[in-house]
């Protein structure tokens, strides 16, 4: 005999910590998605709560309110509508559970826990739950759902034991930030489990911005043989139905909508517009303020901002100084007039030289050094601060990897700001995320069509601009030389034997090692940024401020 299930896959943006907004998402879901005719409707893991909560859900009022909301959504299912499977914490025997719970009938009908919890990477969760038992099918209008909740899939012990006490449909919730290459990971995982087992596979993935976390969406199903049969969008909202039938091999849902999904630097620039978009927005701030260089670093991360959260939001200031060439000022202009964003120019020569007079009798018989070119940058950040203290916007800094990584930054200076979107590219990634820009408007971006970024931005050799003639490869190695050293050294955790084999200078590997491990004081206390790479400087890569260690083998 033939059944029919219509399963809604809900991809929203969550708020961390904003549970009655959660909850009325998942209420707004639930009704478009019984409007489509939908049986159930499965929501992103820890949906209620938004993901990652963190130390939150170690509050037991926060636990209250959850449990308070889940048995609310509990009893709205009495009207016979779809029934929902929301994620969220639960608190039992003085432990918390990061769990799903089945909703229908008008109750709670079932709970099940996760069994695998992440602890590496931006993951924590051993922190703040415990891992529940290996979980049994849930039951839902004769259907048997066997529920792993994200970690659950990346093991089969799982998946093997659903299979085995006869769950016949696998509802995955997942909370699976981006990184570069993230999506074929998931998939591989997923069609792993799936050949295992010959069960459907139904993979719900949380969307939107979390501090340094972006969460990409790009939910999918696989029918039992493995084949993907629905994607849903990556980068937007989707409350999509799918239709299932069981037939003689077991259930299988019916082709529906594949979505392309964006790869290289398209993915990275969407990751960068929503990770800033949802910073800024969930945190209530009206727009940003940015200082507007001339130089490439500034351009794109405005590029973004206005991508993002549109031109009207976005404030570009020039601060020029004495060694501010007139082609930084033609090109800072240029860009902002390209992006259509606010553009004002104010000059610092006033406060840099009174700051300099009142330190002239200590500084008295000393030469100048990066010590007067750090005024300038710190004068900078008191401008824009006192800008965004006024106005209300938030300060965007502007620096990438590269400079981050060996400390080519002014703490207190152009560190200053509330979140950093280039934080985790490298330079020649801001150049080649500069050139796709120019070619390509990103999908639901708010800013212009065509070249946002002026060439000469692009071609000119980079600077700062704290000296006469200054350039950063006065002070650094070419940087296509500079990023590879570092993507060893940081994201693979390569030795200097292993580098300088790659045609690197040993004696330029060990500088780099040097710069990094000196670096990690100014690093701790920068601005939090997205991350796109496996392992970006804050929730990943966590090394200790005071380190002598050093590669010595020779």
């Amino acid at each position: 005999m033939t059944g029919q299930l219509r399963i809604a896959l809900a991809q929203l943006n969550p708020t961390v910590g904003d549970i009655g907004g959660n909850a009325a998402l998942a209420r707004q879901a639930r009704a478009e998605a019984a409007g489509q005719g939908a049986d159930l409707v499965v929501f992103s893991e820890l949906f209620l709560l938004g993901y990652p909560p963190e130390d939150l859900v170690l509050k037991p009022v926060f636990q209250e309110d959850a449990r308070e909301a889940v048995e609310a959504l509990g009893k709205e299912t009495a009207d016979g509508g779809p029934g929902m499977i929301l994620p969220t914490c639960w608190a039992e025997g003085g432990k918390v559970h990061n769990a799903v719970a089945l909703l229908d009938g008008g109750k709670v009908q079932d709970v099940r826990l996760k069994h695998h919890l992440p602890n590496y990477g931006v993951f924590d969760e051993h922190r703040v739950f415990r891992p529940g038992p290996l979980p049994a099918p849930v039951e839902f209008r004769g259907v048997k759902l066997g529920i792993p909740i994200c970690e659950d899939i990346w093991f089969p012990d799982v998946v093997n034991h659903l299979a085995d006490a006869g769950a016949e449909i696998l509802i995955v919730p997942n909370g699976s930030p981006f990184e570069t290459d993230k999506l074929h990971d998931r998939l591989t995982h997923a069609v792993t489990r799936v050949r295992e087992c010959a069960l459907p596979l139904v993979y719900v993935n949380q969307l939107g911005g979390q501090d340094e976390l972006v969460f990409d969406g790009a939910s999918f199903v696989l029918n039992g043989d493995a084949s993907t049969v629905i994607q849903q969008p990556a980068w937007e909202e989707d409350v999509l139905l799918t239709e299932w039938e069981k037939g003689a091999g077991g259930w299988a849902c019916k082709a529906g909508p594949k979505a392309a999904l964006e790869e290289g630097h398209a993915a990275v620039y969407q990751a960068l517009m929503l990770g800033l978009r949802d910073y800024v927005t969930k945190n209530g701030f009206p727009g940003v303020v940015l200082g507007m260089s001339g130089g490439i670093d500034s351009a794109v991360s405005a590029a973004v901002a206005v991508d993002a959260l549109g031109p009207e939001n976005v404030h570009c200031v020039m601060l020029p100084y004495k060694y501010t060439s007139g082609e930084s000022l033609t090109d800072a202009e240029a860009c902002a007039e390209l992006l259509g964003a606010r553009y004002d120019v104010l000059p610092i020569a006033g406060p840099v030289e009174a700051f300099a007079k009142e330190l002239q009798p200590l500084f008295e018989g000393t030469a100048p050094d990066t010590t007067e070119e750090n005024l300038q940058a710190r004068t900078r950040a008191i401008s824009l601060m006192a800008i965004s203290n006024k106005f209300g916007a938030m300060l965007l800094t502007t620096g990438n990897k590269s400079e981050m990584s060996v400390g080519y930054a002014t703490l207190y200076g152009d560190m200053s700001g509330g979140f950093n979107v280039l934080k985790d590219v490298y330079k020649m990634g801001v150049f080649a995320l500069a050139r796709w820009r120019n070619g390509h408007r990103p999908k639901n971006a708010k800013g212009p069509q065509g070249p946002v970024i002026p060439e000469n931005i692009i071609a000119k050799p980079p600077t700062a601009e704290l000296k006469k003639g200054q350039r950063d490869q006065d002070s650094l190695p070419p940087y296509k030389e500079l990023d590879d050293i570092l993507e060893c050294l940081v994201e693979r955790e390569m030795g200097v034997d292993e580098i300088t084999a790659r045609g690197h200078g040993r004696e330029v590997v060990k500088r780099i090692e040097h710069l990094l491990y000196i670096a990690e004081y100014k690093r701790r206390q920068a601005a939090p940024g997205v991350k796109i790479t496996a392992k970006n400087f804050g929730r990943d890569r966590r090394y200790p401020i005071v380190n002598r260690f050093r590669d010595a083998r020779d």
